[in-house]
């Protein structure tokens, strides 16, 4: 009997993302207070440092592959149209995941597993001694003007300053070696255009340029699991977006 979703191993890619401009990724505001921002960054409830959502950076990276491969936008998820379909071998629900709208079809679980990002040891030291009058964040004021009276809406942003770095971990699963290729590229490209598009809100405005940093691939295969032999891992280093692109026939050859 064939297995509907073999663990044929795992890709792990590490490294880091860092701000190149302020970056909002917005929480829900529990309560208006005088004075208080007006839209909060996201931050954990514990060490109050400000983190990435990994389901931010995934659904970011989904929308551009979308639009990259010309998906067509056939389902609305809380009022967002995205792509989503119930066929097992689209580029993009096999990599990211589809839930069929109605209950109709199958149900495609990803393949990809995007941790929440915290900020980097030495980030988190250097956003400990900025003095802003916030926590570990920036102020951006702004200023909205009514076209017709002039009259200004002012309002307060939080943002996670330009300069912070993030630790990032991706993991994809492997289902399907013959797959495996173009899943990686496909991963990559969408990263790559992430690069030269924004992360979070107010994009248009200026917020959000990152830049991944990358460490290193690892390749563990399934039997490594069981086993913890190094003939069944493989490691690549590799420091930016391209270098990874250039391993992607490596490793799918492993």
């Amino acid at each position: 009997m064939q297995i509907e979703r073999p663990i044929l191993g795992k890709v792990i890619i590490e490294g880091n993302m860092r701000c190149l401009t302020g970056l909002h990724i917005g929480a829900r505001r529990e309560a208006m207070k005088i004075g208080g921002i007006d839209l909060p960054v996201v931050r954990d409830p514990i060490t109050e440092f400000p983190y990435v959502p990994g389901s931010s950076l995934k659904g970011k990276m989904r929308s551009l592959l979308e639009r990259r491969l010309g998906k067509e936008f056939n389902a609305n998820v809380g009022g967002v149209r995205i792509h989503s379909c119930t066929e097992k071998n689209c580029e993009i629900c096999r990599l990211f995941g589809s839930t069929p709208m109605g209950g109709e079809g199958e149900n495609i679980p990803s393949r990809l597993a995007v941790r929440d990002l915290p900020l980097t040891e030495d980030s988190k030291e250097k956003l400990s001694e900025i003095e802003t009058g916030l926590l570990y964040t920036e102020w951006k004021f702004e200023n909205a003007i009514d076209r017709v009276t002039s009259a200004a809406n002012p309002r307060q942003i939080e943002r996670v300053p330009a300069g912070s770095v993030f630790q990032l971990e991706i993991v994809y699963t492997v289902e399907n070696e013959a797959q495996l290729k173009e899943d990686l590229g496909n991963l990559l490209s969408a990263m790559r255009l992430l690069e030269d598009d924004y992360l979070g809100g107010h994009g248009s405005r200026g917020y959000g340029k990152v830049k991944f940093e990358l460490s290193k691939i690892e390749y563990r295969k399934g039997e490594w699991y069981l086993t913890s032999k190094d003939e069944h891992r493989k490691e690549w280093k590799v420091s930016s977006i391209d270098e990874a692109i250039s391993k992607i026939q490596e490793i799918a050859g492993f």
